[in-house]
């Protein structure tokens, strides 16, 4: 039920997001001399997903059009959204939100003691963002248990809910949800539940802006220490011209049926299927064989060219 009350928070919170109390009177003062913000008023950070440290399938260059550092991103329009197959041959749509570590970062969401919903209008707190190390647009859960009498925003960074000394613990859940400019796009959802709005949360006393992809719960064991992988599914993939020729590879774009934007690739897994995850490892198959692929059985039977090419977020958002 807990898990299902976060997800609930992070659809439908405009207060951001997508397990161990402690007693008021023994709770720290750290916080007592800081002061709450407001994130409507507050500074917001520069979010650059196409400089060459943030992007690696998609890095700006003079040519390529892609939008300007903090420049609002519509992810509804290519190269952002493909059309490819399900594993039975169903036609499907995923987003592509690039390459992507497997290792999870960090997320907190604050709740007072005794409640099993996060403090209203408190923004969730992150500690890295597009570009610098570690940072990951799958976030793996941490509850931080605040006194009765915590007033919302008073924490707005890392350092300082560290310095807090209020109880952390790691749920065994991550979350999909990629920090983006604001203003940024992406309409499609698996589910008709699912927010498509922005969420707003806390970088280092900035206020930064991802959206959720709740199409699938992502469930892991956390370690004692660190933090969990995210779960893996497969995709298939084939380019115009294949890996290995002058120009092949991912600068050729995803091959497709003439005047269509159908790929034939395919992903072995679909948001109702158990071992759905959208972080995919990608293969890659030789274009002579785009004709003959149409669903997971026959991509396997193709000429594999590259294996394990890419880690990459692709969310998928329709299935049909």
């Amino acid at each position: 039920m807990f898990y299902k009350k976060i997800i609930v928070f992070l659809l439908v919170s405009l207060i951001t997001i997508a397990l161990v109390g402690c007693d008021s009177e023994d709770s720290p003062t750290e916080t007592t001399m800081l002061t709450p913000k407001d994130p409507n008023t507050a500074p917001k950070a520069v979010i650059d997903r196409f400089s060459p440290s943030a992007g690696n399938l998609f890095v700006r260059d003079a040519s390529n059009g892609l939008p300007a550092s903090n420049a609002p991103i519509n992810f509804d329009q290519a190269p952002f959204i493909t059309k490819g197959f399900g594993p039975a041959g169903q036609i499907v749509q995923y987003y592509n939100f690039d390459v992507q570590p497997v290792k999870s970062a960090p997320i907190f969401a604050l709740f007072r003691e005794g409640e099993s919903m996060p403090v209203p209008g408190q923004l969730n707190i992150i500690d890295v963002i597009p570009g610098e190390a570690d940072y990951n647009d799958f976030w793996h859960v941490h509850k931080v248990t605040v006194p009765k009498d915590y007033v919302a925003n008073t924490l707005s960074n890392v350092t300082d809910l560290m310095n807090s000394g209020y109880a952390i613990e790691k749920t065994n859940m991550i979350v999909n949800c990629p920090v983006v400019p604001e203003g940024s796009a992406a309409n499609l959802r698996f589910k008709a539940s699912e927010s498509k709005g922005l969420v707003r949360g806390w970088y280092k006393d900035k206020v930064v802006f991802y959206f959720t992809f709740a199409e699938k719960d992502l469930i892991v064991s956390p370690p004692a220490t660190g933090h969990p992988d995210v779960p893996l599914a497969e995709i298939l993939v084939s380019f115009n011209i294949n890996p290995g020729v002058a120009g092949g590879g991912p600068p050729s774009g995803f091959k497709t049926e003439p005047g269509l934007d159908q790929t034939h690739n395919v992903v072995d897994t679909v948001p109702n299927d158990q071992g759905y995850s959208p972080l995919w490892d990608v293969d890659i198959y030789d274009n002579q064989d785009f004709n003959t692929v149409m669903d997971w059985q026959t991509a396997t039977m193709a000429n594999v060219l590259a294996q394990g090419a890419a880690i990459v977020n692709c969310p998928v958002v329709s299935v049909q």
